[in-house]
């Protein structure tokens, strides 16, 4: 039997992150050693979208990222049923090329 060797971390939660900011849109670059994940608020009537918070992460970390967000969008669907994706969502990823970072 192999033996695993788990690290235990605590991880500090302070009380103003653990509020959370909202996103609805989020545009996403990168540079040949990280992505640039922006979050934005676009609320109607407002002409010009906030960037609520900006995170900056190497490749393997955004790729690991990704992991993690599909194997949770699977539990997620496993308990609840599919997400639908409706037309018309405020919600916008677009890429941005190598060297926009």
């Amino acid at each position: 039997m192999e033996e695993q060797n788990e690290k235990k971390i605590n991880i500090n939660l302070p009380q103003d992150v653990a509020q959370g900011i909202y996103s609805n849109m989020a545009l996403i670059s990168h540079s040949q050693s990280e992505f640039v994940v922006d979050f934005i608020r676009n609320v109607p009537g407002l002409n010009s979208p906030t960037v609520m918070s900006r995170i900056i992460m190497t490749p393997e970390n955004t790729l690991n990222l990704l992991n993690a967000l599909q194997e949770n969008i699977r539990r997620y669907e496993q308990a609840h049923g599919p997400i639908v994706s409706r037309k018309g969502n405020t919600m916008s990823i677009p890429f941005t090329g190598k060297g926009d970072a």
